[in-house]
């Protein structure tokens, strides 16, 4: 924002000389999220990247007034090593499909003109005015549109289920909690392209048969919360909300509300759970939502990246997106690409596409050029997938056969420097954590494999540790009260699946591969390696490496406090994992 108000200052600043005035917007998120601040100049298509307050002058004098390009500022492609004008010509962008994204980052969200000149809202008036609710909802049907939020359930289906139920009120729920760590796709939406969910609500509710809805945020997205309220504000005042709605006959209403700030409450059931008012928890499914849901009524949820994907296919048809994608995982999917990946970001890619693609295509590959171990997909409840899988298609069904899913669309890059026990453990924390208690299998359950996990790291694990965490993991899976206690031990059974040999490392040689688990790893430098540089020395927080300029450094094992910062820092690879330590 203190970029944006420069350039304000700059273009206000301007006498009445210039026939062409500059115009200022501030967008969303356009995805390379690591290279921001970004500016992006128009119509000449000109993509600056990691611009400072300092370099506002000379974007100002150099690119807009005078037409001239700042190398320095273009985007350093990863795959290419080169730096490209616009960042259309880049690996990353170039093989993307953009749908739920496709205004992000070129438009300002907070207004709806912006929004209507791409086309908003013309998917409503051809709903309202052009086809029936029934001809919507076989529409939708015949697009293959699935739950963007983890379990992938067909969406016309669900709508055709509430339609058929004769009890009013409906009611539909955009579901925006997203609590997974390392996940940001809802958020992004919401915040850069707040009317897009809007609409796609809009033409669900006249779907089903519904007048009012809910759009739960959670707590924590703040800037979500200010453009979606702000959107709504702007609909209403449009036409696009309320009574009689663009001269229709149909009346709809919407509000904001905030998530309870568990994550639980990304369950469908302990979602309308709290928009009721009370405390987010569970209950079991014998009776489907759309039967019985919010206050006891009929009620369609969907999350956000589902809602923003229906103003597209039923202005564009249902034919165009179902061409997109695998026989069953139609159109694109929204990923948050994170971890040890060169290009973290927003993505958004074909249904079908290979890990492999995103991982090294789009997302450039490891950091550091080092070695991919596993990619983490689907949030605490999904799975961990090995190098022996990175050709394996990203759709539903497939994932779900590697012992992962889909879930929101969290992925999370993991190099040899990743202890997978570890990551299960950590994953099996967040969890216990953020069980809401009420069914002793996951209460009980989740907590008792956590206690194993943490003693294996200690390297206090035992034989039959394994046996114990599978058992423990089926129980779980099988006796939960919800979908998120169903899915909590994903994250073991593939670990264990796909690395069984860490584990046994862990607890019959005392050992930590990766070098993470402090218990089980000390350092030694190895002296072949060591070019005596001593940038180990100088970074090391414990003071426990020492040698002279240009010879063989030492580490003191009884000083050192295995942080890792050594193993980071050399440029040589000369700092070595060995055994657990002594004492």
């Amino acid at each position: 924002m203190e970029i944006y108000k420069e350039l304000k200052k700059r273009v206000e600043a301007l006498g009445p000389g210039f026939a062409v005035r500059p115009v200022l917007k501030t967008t969303g998120c356009n995805g390379l999220c690591e290279k921001g601040p970004i500016v992006n100049i128009l119509p000449d298509d000109i993509f600056y990247c990691r611009v400072r307050v300092s370099d506002v002058d000379e974007i100002f004098e150099k690119t807009i007034l005078r037409g001239e390009v700042i190398e320095r500022l273009l985007y350093l492609d990863t795959s290419t090593g080169r730096r490209v004008r616009s960042h259309k010509e880049s690996e990353f962008y170039r093989r993307q499909l953009k749908i739920a994204l496709r205004n992000i980052g070129q438009i300002d969200p907070a207004s709806i003109d912006d929004y209507i000149e791409r086309g908003g809202y013309n998917a409503l008036k051809k709903a309202l005015f052009e086809m029936s609710p029934e001809l919507v909802i076989s529409e939708i049907e015949r697009s293959g549109l699935r739950g963007r939020g983890g379990a992938g359930f067909p969406t016309g289906y669900k709508w055709r289920q509430c339609k058929r139920v004769n009890s009013f009120p409906k009611y539909v729920v955009c579901n925006g909690d997203e609590g997974d760590p390392g996940a940001f796709m809802d958020r992004s939406i919401m915040e850069g392209d707040p009317h897009s969910v809007i609409e796609g609500m809009i033409i669900g509710a006249y779907a089903v048969g519904s007048k009012k809805g809910f759009i739960y945020i959670r707590d924590e997205y703040s800037l979500a919360v200010r453009n979606v309220s702000k959107a709504i504000e702007d609909a209403y005042s449009r036409g696009f909300l309320g009574r009689g709605i663009m001269g229709s006959g149909f009346n709809f209403d919407v509000e904001v509300v905030r998530g309870g700030g568990a994550f639980v409450c990304g369950e469908s059931t302990a979602l309308m759970a709290s928009i009721e008012g009370r405390v987010g928890e569970p209950r079991v499914k014998y009776i489907r939502s759309t039967e019985k849901g919010l206050w006891g009524q009929p009620t369609v949820l969907n999350n956000v990246e589902t809602w923003a994907n229906v103003p597209v296919i039923i202005d564009r048809g249902a034919d165009w997106f179902a061409a997109i994608g695998t026989d069953r995982s139609k159109g694109t999917k929204v990923f948050s690409l994170v971890g040890k990946v060169k290009n973290t970001g927003l993505i958004e890619v074909p249904m079908g596409i290979t890990l492999r693609e995103i991982i090294f295509d789009i997302g450039g590959g490891i950091t550091g050029n080092g070695k991919f171990k596993a990619v983490q997909t689907g949030g605490p409840s999904g799975g961990c997938i090995p190098e022996a899988l990175l050709d394996l298609p990203v759709d539903f069904d497939s994932l779900d056969r590697a012992g992962s899913m889909m879930g929101s669309g969290g992925m999370i890059v993991m190099d040899e420097t990743t202890c997978m026990v570890e990551v299960a453990r950590y994953y099996l924390k967040f969890l216990s954590e953020e069980s809401c208690g009420k069914c002793t299998p996951c209460r009980e359950g989740i907590r008792r494999m956590l206690e194993i996990l943490e003693d294996i790291c200690a390297g206090r694990g035992q034989e039959g540790d394994l046996e114990l965490l599978l058992e423990l993991s089926e129980t779980v899976k099988e006796a939960s009260l919800c979908g998120l206690g169903k899915t909590a031990p994903n994250p073991v059974l593939t670990t264990i699946k796909y690395f069984e040999s860490e584990y046994l490392a862990h607890i019959r040689d005392k050992r930590c591969p990766a070098g993470v688990c402090r218990k089980l790893t000390s350092y030694r430098i190895n002296t072949d390696l060591c070019r005596g540089c001593g940038l180990c020395a100088k970074k090391c927080p414990a003071g426990a490496i020492s040698g002279k300029p240009g010879a063989p450094h030492i580490i003191d094992v009884s000083s050192c406090i295995v942080c890792g910062t050594c193993r980071e820092v050399c440029r040589f690879n000369a700092v070595e994992v060995i055994g657990g330590r002594s004492e």
